[in-house]
């Protein structure tokens, strides 16, 4: 097999395995996600009754007065543009991943820890420019309080934004500068911490401590990289998500988002809903990692590369 045929054939197989890796996370960990974006939309000015349905005191409150008032399908509102996204989205991750990862060896015969991260901080730009229109739609359907078939499908979302705001920096591509800082940070920290300590620890010949020893880095990593990227992660729902008066646009860049939250609500409002994020995404992450992983090495076994 030529050079390029091989260079083609490892990057279907990791386009297969990142996919793969993106379909299962979404379908486990999407309510998390949910919520974290029902607790990051809700600014402090906002409904404060505790016994109203639109105000959510915490995670377990929000999860209550959702099934209550919404119903146990509210838990999956917006999945379909993430599970059309996260699909090709993580697929381009891993690939870029691997791809960027030639690009900073500098000169090193392995790749360093400088490397992993600066690969991952290429690839989650990549896949932020990709996945940003998802993710407006998706934010869009989170915020949505309505129930059953009250509740607007993403098909008719996403031509009601394109009708009213067109596909630019109000529209489909609304909050890009957050979405590309956002997932910036996460991989650049994701990619790096995993890898390079991967390389360090040793690995077990027990499949089953293997297993484990994979899942606990790829646990920390998603941890780690969630608590470091949420200010981002908070600008972009209320960029992209309802603003608190209609017909003003009060949150529109990154940084000008974060100091209005932070002026009005303090440090800790730039860290709403990272109980849920790291829920999701540290054994998210977990999962991802474990999955492309063996995903992948199951695909070469079958479809070998020589």
């Amino acid at each position: 097999m030529s050079d390029f045929n091989k260079l083609i054939k490892q990057g279907a197989l990791q386009v297969t395995a990142g996919g793969s890796a993106g379909f299962v996370e979404v379908c486990i960990m999407h309510p998390l996600d949910l919520v974290k974006t029902r607790l990051q939309i809700q600014s402090k000015t906002a409904v404060t009754n505790a016994q109203d349905p639109r105000y959510y005191s915490g995670v377990f409150d929000c999860f209550v007065k959702m099934y209550r008032h919404e119903g146990l399908t509210s838990f999956w509102k917006g999945i379909l543009p993430p599970i059309l996204a996260e699909t090709p989205k993580r697929a381009v991750k891993f690939l870029t991943f691997e791809q960027y990862k030639k690009l900073f060896m500098f000169g090193s015969d392995t790749p360093t820890p400088l490397t992993f991260s600066l690969a991952g901080l290429g690839a989650g730009v990549t896949e932020a420019i990709l996945v940003n229109p998802f993710e407006v739609v998706k934010v869009n359907l989170q915020s949505n309080r309505a129930v059953g078939k009250e509740l607007p499908s993403t098909w008719f979302v996403t031509k009601k934004i394109v009708k009213e705001k067109g596909i630019g920096f109000q529209g489909l591509n609304k909050g890009v500068t957050a979405t590309i800082a956002r997932n910036g940070v996460f991989n650049m920290i994701y990619f790096g911490f995993y890898h390079s300590v991967k390389d360090i620890l040793p690995e077990y010949e027990d499949p089953v401590k293997e297993f484990f020893r994979k899942i606990g880095i790829g646990f920390v990593s998603g941890t780690l990289a969630s608590c470091i990227n949420i200010p981002f992660d908070v600008a972009k729902s209320r960029i992209q998500g309802p603003q608190p008066i209609l017909g003003t646009i009060k949150y529109k860049s990154t940084l000008r988002s974060i100091i209005i939250v932070y002026n009005e609500e303090g440090v800790r409002a730039l860290y709403k809903g990272l109980l849920p994020k790291v829920m999701r995404l540290g054994p998210g992450g977990a999962i991802m990692f474990v999955v492309y992983d063996y995903t992948y090495h199951f695909l070469v076994e079958k479809f070998p590369l020589d």
